[in-house]
């Protein structure tokens, strides 16, 4: 199945990835396509919250958190775990059609705006060619550059497709 113009857009032909996040699952299987890796539940993302030396001071009286966990919804959580590199836009954007249907259209504008919105905050990027293994996109595992502490066993939250 084509979908009539993709072949006009910018991401005709390019490979979207996630970048290095700590990313698990939550919640219940929900709409699941016929692919490999792919749980159907939905994805929360931790990231550590960086603070100057009044923030740090701050945070540490008012006893802030030390991360930003962020829940997507059941299509963006479908559409970070597509985006492993592995799939180019046009075959990311069918999936996403065959599996919401007019609820994700215009399929296209749809899954471009969820890549963009992901890009700007440093989540994702959009390759030229598959992605080669350059860094880690598995679930449950901490970027070099985060310190994250052990996640609590009652928030629900899996690194296991299951």
């Amino acid at each position: 199945m084509t979908i009539s113009g993709i072949d006009a857009h910018i991401y005709f032909d390019k490979y979207p990835c996630r970048l290095p996040v700590w990313w698990g699952y939550f919640g219940e299987v929900g709409v699941k396509p016929d692919q490999p890796n792919i749980s159907g539940k939905k994805v929360v993302l931790r990231i550590e919250k960086r603070f100057n030396r009044v923030e740090k001071i701050l945070a540490k009286l008012f006893r802030a958190p030390k991360e930003i966990r962020r829940p997507l919804d059941a299509k963006n959580s479908m559409l970070w775990q597509l985006c492993d590199g592995s799939r180019t836009f046009q075959e990311i954007c069918e999936i996403l059609d065959s599996l919401y249907h007019e609820d994700i259209a215009p399929v296209i504008n749809r899954t471009a705006a969820g890549i963009n919105l992901l890009k700007e905050k440093n989540l994702m990027t959009v390759l030229d060619h598959e992605f080669s293994g350059k860094w880690d996109i598995e679930a449950g595992i901490t970027p070099i550059n985060q310190t994250l502490e052990a996640l609590d066993s009652e928030l629900g939250i899996s690194v296991e497709e299951e």
